[in-house]
This record gives C-alpha cells, structure tokens and sequence, in this order.
C-alpha cells in the first residue's frame, strides 16, 4: 500500500511543472501573474493553488530550491588559498545565476531577501570561511571585523546580480568586484584570474 505521506507521482510533477514554469514566466517578466505562471504550466489556477497558496508562497519556494543548488556548489572543494578560493566561489555562483538571473534577482530583492538569508546559510558559512582563513594569513583585509567583511562581499555579490552584468567578461567582472571588496587590488585580482584562467570561463562539470 503506498505511503500516504508520499505525494502522488503525478501530484510531484505538477509541483516541479509549476517551478519550471514559474522560473521560465518571471524570467520574461518578473512581475508575472499567477495566472500566467499556471498558464505557461499547462494547469488551471486552481491546480495551482493546490500546490501554493498566493504567489508569494510559490516565490519561496523558488527561493528555497535555487539556494539548494547554491548551497551544493558551496559545498564543492576550494584551495587552500583564500583568494583563489573567493575567486572559484563567486565564479561558480555566477555561472549559476547566469542560468536564472532575473529569478535570482527577485530572491535578492528587499521583499525576499530575509527568506533567501535563511536558505543560504550553508554558503554564508563557507564564505565566513574563507574570509576567516584569508585573514588569518594576511591574505584579505584585516582592517575591518571578518563578519563585516563577509555581509560587505555577500552584499556586493548581492549588487553584481542586480546590475544584470552579461557578455563573456561578465563573470571575471564579478570576480574582480568580490576580490576588490575583500581587499586585493585591481592588479592582484587580475594576477589571480592570469594565473588561474579556468575561474572565469564557465566549464563543463
């Protein structure tokens, strides 16, 4: 007999149609209705409803799934050295809200920015990490507390998203802005991207 508190498989994939087409309609625009987010998932509103209770809901979820993905790339090694590890970390964040930039930019917003805190926490920690470690070896700016300097790059990588930056530079410009904030120059962050031209480009995992 199946586990009543298994979703119905096709209950699952209504859900996970919803989020696909909730990312695909806020993505051509990001103050798409309900209405057109069911649309676009083949589905009545009322289906929707089933799954989310108002928009606001179906956004958290949105939120709570893309910060996973976030948190999973977070938890992939980095060097030993923190400038180069800052440096893969914004790199590969980047390339993957490149893929969901205007969904990542709603997340980041004033209205959902707390939720998308909480979600984010495994991150936030690996970036205290490393700023922890950078400071320790003299390697990122000591002049202000480590915990500032971590809310400064969170927020400056918050910034770069909302500046919907494109192009084939785009990703090393968001690199050099982190590195900048945690205190390397203009020259030293381009050493680091000269001496390790793989952290720009995106590659195939």
């Amino acid at each position: 007999m199946p586990d009543p508190r298994t979703p119905r498989r096709d209950a699952q994939a209504n859900r996970e149609s919803i989020l696909v087409a909730a990312r695909t309609a806020l993505t051509r625009d990001p103050n798409a209705s309900i209405d057109l987010i069911a649309r676009t998932a083949g589905l009545s509103r009322r289906a929707l409803y089933g799954h989310f209770e108002d928009r606001s809901a179906l956004i958290t979820e949105l939120i709570r799934t893309g910060a996973q993905r976030f948190n999973t790339i977070a938890e992939r090694p980095l060097d030993d050295d923190a400038r180069i590890a800052l440096a893969q970390l914004a790199s590969r964040l980047w390339h993957e809200v490149a893929h969901i930039q205007t969904v990542t930019a709603i997340a980041l917003d004033d209205a959902h920015v707390a939720d998308t805190a909480a979600a984010l926490a495994p991150l936030r920690q690996v970036v205290t990490d490393i700023v922890e470690r950078g400071r320790r070896a003299d390697a990122l700016r000591t002049d202000i507390p480590g915990d500032v300097l971590a809310r400064l790059i969170e927020e400056t990588a918050r910034m770069v998203v909302r500046v919907d930056a494109v192009g084939p530079d785009a990703a090393a410009t968001a690199v050099r802005t982190v590195l900048s904030v945690a205190g390397l120059s203009w020259r030293e962050a381009d050493a680091v991207l000269t001496a390790h031209p793989e952290i720009g480009p995106e590659v195939a995992e």
